[in-house]
């Protein structure tokens, strides 16, 4: 793994730029999965957080696609000899509102590469830092882990949630509201949507909830306890997968001008955790 790592540090550094118009169909499907009944958004209101992921999509065309629906070759991350993925955690800042509307830019560099060696097996890191700009500046950073491992279930060692909450629903994974994230997300991640795809081929004991839907349940969840609040950062880390098989609670307690979140599975354990800042 130190030889690999060595060769795939020339990759750090890369960089790859985007342009996208934030329109508010997406905008429109993210409120109704989310089972919000919002107000058609206009031109020059603010999108809610977390929304420039609806943007900068990856429109690789059909043959392009690997056996898990991710792009198979080539592309701005390096090629690494670890087919499964897992989105890990992300830490954003947000300089100003996301506007309706408005054409945007997201530059994209890999900050870091790193190789391990975990329980599981073989494991790589990587970190790219994306900014988003408008024409008069940024908009946010969003800085994003990926996890790549090799053949085996991701397995780790579950640890109790807390039961401290303020605010707590409970949220069923659907097979629908996957699907539906995955379309709002153009993610053709087969683990998310192909029921003998990811119990057969990946070894999930079901449909695998996406890392970013769950950070958005997160925000949602402020969004409703705290409607007037701006967030001005969030940072998250995924602990250990959801899937379709079971409900799960998402969780708050706010703590000053700040609210630590978290979800909470059927068995009680934490399987993300994440902290706002406004």
């Amino acid at each position: 793994m130190a030889m690999v790592t060595d060769e795939l540090q020339a990759w750090v550094g890369r960089t790859e730029r985007r342009d996208d118009v934030v329109t508010a169909a997406p905008l429109v499907s993210l409120a109704a999965l989310l089972d919000r009944d919002d107000p058609p958004p206009r031109a020059g209101e603010p999108a809610p957080p977390l929304a420039h992921w609806l943007y900068f999509l990856p429109a690789y065309r059909q043959s392009e696609a690997g056996l898990d629906g991710h792009l198979a070759h080539g592309g701005f991350l390096p090629p690494l000899d670890l087919p499964r993925r897992m989105w890990a955690g992300s830490r954003l800042e947000f300089a100003k509102p996301l506007r309706v509307g408005a054409a945007v830019t997201r530059l994209s560099t890999i900050k870091s590469i790193e190789a391990k060696q975990g329980r599981s097996g073989a494991l790589a890191f990587i970190t790219v830092r994306h900014e988003v700009s408008d024409a008069e500046g940024l908009v946010l950073a969003d800085e994003h882990d990926i996890v790549f491992r090799g053949e085996s279930a991701l397995a780790s060692e579950p640890d109790l949630a807390r039961t401290d909450e303020s605010w707590c629903r409970e949220i069923a994974p659907t097979a629908l509201l996957l699907f539906r994230y995955s379309a709002v997300t153009f993610n053709s991640h087969r683990i998310h949507y192909d029921y003998p795809y990811a119990t057969q081929v990946e070894g999930y004991p079901g449909l695998v909830v996406h890392g970013p839907l769950t950070a958005t349940l997160l925000m949602d969840l402020l969004r409703r306890e705290k409607p007037g609040v701006t967030p001005r950062t969030f940072a998250f880390r995924a602990r250990r997968p959801l899937y379709d098989i079971a409900t799960f609670e998402i969780c708050g307690k706010p703590v000053g001008d700040s609210a630590y979140l978290w979800t909470r599975d059927a068995e009680g354990a934490v399987t993300m955790e994440a902290e706002a800042t406004w």
